[in-house]
């Protein structure tokens, strides 16, 4: 399947897991460990929607930011971002379990979110997306998500102000 090459100043749904279906968070550290890369390598290129990662697949809704903003590397190729934060996490996962090969499936999967409203859609699937694959009955209490990034007054990766805008305040964020 082709994929949506990466364009500054789009939005998009990014996507991952596994080879093999096979866990890609081993135990807890692995979940900060992945934020903290995902904080070194995309928040200079993306502005970060909401987030979900569970123990074999991840998702993203960002956007990448506008050309003129970005580095110079980065505004023909903001592929290079995510190639790098990928590389960076295998190998570390690969030196601390000693493993070897591919961590994950073969490259990331992508959908360019073409308005608003599938923005919010989005939002609220990656955040609902851990009672969907059974692990926890109540998506609020998950840790692993960017949800409770917008309950707190807490400083956050997330471009929250954005989301909380489009569904007019927090208490239809909630709802949706």
């Amino acid at each position: 399947m082709k994929q949506d090459a990466f364009e500054s100043g789009i939005s998009y749904h990014i996507y991952n897991r596994g080879n093999n279906k096979e866990n890609i968070f081993k135990e807890e550290k692995n979940y900060a460990y992945f934020l903290l890369l995902l904080e070194k390598y995309l928040l200079p290129i993306a502005d970060v929607y909401a987030y979900c990662l569970m123990k074999n697949h991840f998702h993203f809704v960002l956007k990448i930011k506008d050309a003129e903003i970005l580095e110079e590397k980065f505004r023909k190729k903001p592929h290079l971002a995510f190639s790098n934060m990928f590389n960076a996490y295998t190998k570390s996962i690969n030196k601390a379990y000693k493993r070897s090969g591919s961590l994950f499936q073969e490259h990331i999967k992508r959908k360019r979110i073409e308005n608003e409203e599938y923005l919010k859609q989005l939002v609220a699937y990656v955040h609902l997306n851990p009672v969907k694959h059974g692990f926890v009955d109540n998506f609020r209490l998950y840790l692993h998500s960017s949800y409770q990034a917008y309950t707190k007054e807490d400083q956050t990766i997330v471009k929250k102000d954005y989301i909380i805008e489009l569904f007019d305040n927090m208490e239809n964020f909630e709802y949706f």
